[in-house]
């Protein structure tokens, strides 16, 4: 078993073992994928203040996520298709997060059904809702979140039209992959996977199929799937969904400030300032860069977390300082998945968890909860003198 001492490690046990359309749909973004790789590089613009003599035992990075105690302050993002990344892929994940204590996030596009992951876990998970036309199909995805017992709806935004990705477009990505030549010869050198695979039932998109009159099949899936997503979806929608859930409700997508109050009048517990992993917009501000200006709008009034380019404790930790509560990983876990399963995750985990509590310490912090502005340096320029 290689020593993970980084997310690195896990990403390139990750590229070795998983499918090129699977390793390519998770490590990309749309059109130039600016914003992609802007929402990593934009962290490290910002540089750590060093304190020193200062007592650092009993040091905590327990907080609480929308009322609910975690180990860390990070969740666990909803991805699509995590069950193709690896068998069972959201059941392992989410038996990490339980077993870590923190939470993990269900994506409507789950391979694992909303009563597969519930039927496999004992600690309550969230539900990630993306809104399509079938209205009867948002009510219903909704329904079987509350009989599952999830604890908190994360409903997306950013997601009305998608964005292009090229990689997947000239990938043919598909579930089930398409046998062509080019995916043959990969499949060859991935056994491991083709084997994990072979001894799972779960091949197609769990919410899905099944729970829509007439999705019987991948055909007919694909096709529904293509034309679904709702661009009609605007707030007095959500806050219609808002009162079908009638509990903790977590708006995703947030990327400006007067999209944040929009938020908080609609009366969200919580919103992610997110740009969908730089998968939508591509030319739209890195989450970092953004999340300033949401804090000065709503910061005090609702609790805000911070999604896309998280790769380490000292990102989770730069976010918390800039006024975050919470965080999200997506591709973090998934690189450990992909690579090793659950135990793949718990690393991941474990990894940034590390990371954050070395570093709370060497910026002569003991809680997270007393980390802010002060123990960073930020670039004047940073903010940006947009016109």
């Amino acid at each position: 078993m290689a020593k993970i001492t980084e997310i690195e490690d896990l990403k390139r046990i990750y590229k070795r073992r998983t499918p090129k359309m699977f390793y390519d749909y998770c490590e990309s973004g749309s059109w130039t994928e600016q914003t992609f790789r802007e929402n990593s590089s934009d962290f490290d613009l910002i540089k750590l203040r060093q304190r020193v003599a200062v007592d650092m035992t009993g040091r905590s990075t327990s907080s609480q996520m929308i009322g609910q105690d975690v180990a860390m302050p990070v969740a666990l993002a909803p991805v699509g298709s995590t069950g193709m990344q690896h068998a069972d892929g959201e059941i392992l994940a989410a038996k990490a997060a339980e077993k870590f204590g923190v939470p993990f996030t269900l994506s409507t596009m789950s391979v694992c059904s909303i009563e597969d992951v519930a039927e496999n876990t004992s600690a309550p998970f969230w539900f990630q809702l993306y809104v399509m036309k079938d209205r009867e199909f948002t009510k219903r995805a909704i329904q079987r979140a509350k009989d599952a017992g999830c604890s908190a709806l994360v409903l997306t935004l950013d997601l009305q039209i998608l964005g292009q990705r090229h990689k997947d477009i000239k990938n043919g990505l598909s579930i089930p992959i398409k046998l062509a030549p080019h995916t043959v010869f990969d499949l060859a050198t991935k056994w491991r996977w083709g084997l994990q695979m072979l001894q799972t039932k779960r091949h197609s998109f769990g919410n899905i199929v099944g729970h829509i009159d007439g999705i019987t099949d991948m055909s007919s899936l694909s096709v529904w799937a293509a034309e679904s997503f709702d661009p009609k979806l605007d707030w007095d929608y959500v806050k219609e969904i808002k009162d079908l859930w009638g509990g903790p409700l977590i708006l995703k997508g947030i990327l400006d400030a007067d999209d944040a109050k929009m938020a908080l009048n609609v009366g969200a517990d919580a919103i992610v300032v997110s740009n969908h992993g730089g998968r939508q917009l591509d030319g739209a501000m890195s989450s970092i860069k953004a999340l300033p200006s949401i804090m000065d709008a709503v910061g005090d009034k609702i609790e805000v977390h911070l999604d896309s380019g998280i790769r380490s404790g000292q990102d989770v930790l730069k976010a918390l300082a800039m006024g975050a509560t919470g965080t999200f990983i997506g591709r973090a876990f998934i690189y450990g998945l992909g690579a090793m399963g659950q135990h793949g995750v718990e690393e991941a985990l474990r990894v940034i968890h590390t990371e954050l509590d070395t570093t709370m310490a060497l910026c002569g912090e003991r809680k997270v909860q007393d980390l802010g502005k002060h123990n960073l340096l930020v670039p004047r320029d940073f903010y940006g003198d947009w016109a």
